[in-house]
């Protein structure tokens, strides 16, 4: 069986990095898995790009550009929502032709029109698509947020500043919903708590719903000598290490003025905490922290396992999550995490056995985590069981077989 996995990036971002082991643990499992991007970061032969470098910017900015318009040339809410208007043409291409599966992850930004996806749906191909976010549901947002217009048919669209009824939010749902009419879709939710939201959603009836996690490879992400890990990147043997880490660090829906303030609460008592901060324009958050912080910008997985190894704790104040990567990368190297009560999150950290979940934007109970993790909980058995949990959720293997189970369906 051939499979093509449709991906906006190969590594670049979550989403993308999560498609890309997923086609890696397919193909180790002896299927013929290929990917399909407008943008190539890896250099791996299975990768294939799609146009070229200018009509892949043509079509983000195109894209950017009507929405910009749209909303009145305001900027806030721009790469809140995508619209789909342009994209790239793959239904014509030998891949395509040659593939039995068609399998969508995240395909915004110019890589995918929602006019390319009626296509993709009327050649008949099974069809899985892989939901990062919630826009393959929704009319044009990635999360909803509080809004549940979505399980109507949209419209009045808070991300949008000329709002009604029957919006562009509206309008392009009843689009995607004639669309997705013309055949059958696996939707595929990284957490239950996507596929809760999703099941609810119009665009889904008549079609398949199930929840998968992403994969990971745990034989690479694994416990190692803590103290050769701390020597490796340079850092004390004498502090209480906190990673952070995000493709960009400044991001506001990553709750970094959470972050900002727990450390406010945890420097008027403990000066023994050192932060350390992994991936974009994390020079503007360590000048920002009340602690003792370390940038070591955006490093490459092998660096990535030594900070996991290297830190007592990895926590995560992010405000939107799906089931984030960074997340399962901490637990396969045997550290346990604090995160806020939001998204996929509470799936991942089992309160008390494997981290602490905190109370949503609460950045006092963030702090708390933080404490209880490092000073009081019996350590060793959080990391113990963020280890485990990783082996039994997460492990490649496991995952991608329950892929295949659904392409052979």
């Amino acid at each position: 069986m051939n499979i093509l996995i449709v991906s906006t990036s190969d590594i670049y971002g979550g989403a993308a990095l999560a498609a890309f082991r997923l086609m890696r643990a397919l193909n180790s499992g002896g299927e013929n898995v290929k990917m399909l991007v407008r943008d190539k970061r890896s250099n791996d032969p299975d990768v294939f790009v799609v146009g070229n470098q200018l009509k892949s910017r043509w079509n983000f900015y195109f894209e950017r550009g009507a929405i910009f318009l749209q909303n009145r040339f305001s900027k806030e809410n721009l790469f809140d929502v995508s619209i789909a208007n342009t994209g790239c043409s793959i239904t014509e291409l030998p891949l395509f032709r040659e593939a039995d599966v068609i399998h969508l992850h995240w395909i915004n930004q110019g890589m995918l029109s929602v006019n390319e996806i009626e296509k993709i749906i009327a050649s008949g191909k099974k069809v899985v698509w892989t939901m990062h976010d919630m826009w393959p549901f929704t009319g044009i947002c990635h999360h909803a947020v509080t809004c549940i217009n979505y399980e109507r048919s949209c419209g009045l669209c808070p991300y949008l500043v000329s709002a009604s009824p029957e919006d562009l939010s509206h309008s392009i749902f009843l689009k995607k919903q004639a669309i997705y009419g013309n055949g059958k879709i696996t939707f595929v939710a990284c957490s239950n708590w996507l596929k809760e939201l999703a099941i609810r959603s119009p665009l889904t009836q008549g079609h398949t719903v199930v929840s998968i996690p992403n994969p990971i490879n745990t034989d690479e992400y694994c416990q190692k000598n803590k103290f050769e890990a701390l020597k490796r990147l340079n850092l004390p043997v004498d502090r209480k290490i906190v990673l952070f880490a995000a493709v960009k660090a400044s991001d506001p829906r990553k709750g970094i003025h959470c972050l900002l303030e727990a450390s406010r609460i945890l420097a008027k008592n403990h000066n023994n905490i050192l932060f350390i901060i992994a991936g974009g324009n994390g020079k503007e958050l360590e000048e920002k922290l009340s602690l003792p912080a370390i940038d070591l910008g955006l490093i490459p997985p092998n660096k990535m396992v030594d900070a996991y190894n290297a830190a007592d704790l990895f926590v995560t104040p992010s405000l939107q999550e799906n089931l984030p990567n960074t997340l399962m990368e901490a637990m396969a190297c045997g550290t346990p995490c604090v995160g806020f009560n939001t998204g996929g999150i509470p799936e991942m950290i089992l309160h008390g056995e494997n981290g602490y979940v905190a109370k949503y934007k609460d950045a006092g109970d963030l702090a708390n985590g933080i404490l209880w993790t490092l000073y009081k909980a019996d350590y060793a058995t959080l990391s113990s069981n963020a280890r485990k949990k990783a082996l039994k959720d997460y492990n490649e293997s496991l995952i991608a077989q329950q892929y295949i189970d659904i392409y052979h369906a």
